[in-house]
């Protein structure tokens, strides 16, 4: 076994990213604190051909020094936009018929393993503070919550491992 060198990567060029088929997923960031979480989820977008990430809130927006340690230029690929107010992205979202699913431990939420994508929809997952998680009122308006399973004596995880976790299952279903 040999490790691979860059060049036998097959990697996209920027133009190539943006002229591809989309993930049909939208990734929403409420409210998140940490520079390199949001940085972390523009790589793992790009990873795996998001459609877009929607920043509201307080979450900060490219081009930003912290942001891009940990993006690698996922901020230059990966479509995104910046609204001030998380309740009305999801009302926007609903009116296209996008299916909004909040990443949260609620009542009656669905665990990960459990929930199956319409390969003909699209669908929004909404991700909220580092502390205090989705708000309740974006809760509310989402169609339904994911919920990953956790099985330790922590029952959080921290959100860009979140977003990996739930986009990889996602994307396979997708792609199957």
């Amino acid at each position: 076994m040999r490790k691979l060198e860059n060049s036998e990567l097959e990697r996209k060029s920027i133009d190539d990213f943006k002229k591809s088929e989309k993930t049909p997923l939208i990734l929403v960031l409420d409210d998140i604190r940490s520079l390199h979480n949001i940085g972390s989820v523009f790589r793992t977008a790009d990873a795996f051909l998001i459609e877009k990430i929607i920043l509201c809130g307080i979450t900060a927006t490219p081009p930003n020094k912290e942001i891009h340690k940990t993006a690698l230029g996922a901020t230059e690929t990966v479509t995104w936009e910046h609204h001030e107010n998380v309740l009305e992205v999801i009302t926007n979202l609903k009116e296209e018929n996008i299916i909004t699913l909040a990443i949260e431990q609620v009542e009656s939420s669905v665990f990960l393993q459990d929930f199956k994508v319409d390969k003909n929809q699209k669908y929004a997952l909404i991700f909220g503070n580092e502390v205090y998680g989705v708000a309740q009122e974006a809760v509310a308006l989402c169609d339904r919550c994911i919920e990953i399973p956790q099985l330790g004596t922590k029952h959080s995880l921290n959100i860009s491992v979140s977003a990996g976790i739930v986009v990889w299952d996602l994307f396979k279903q997708f792609n199957n």
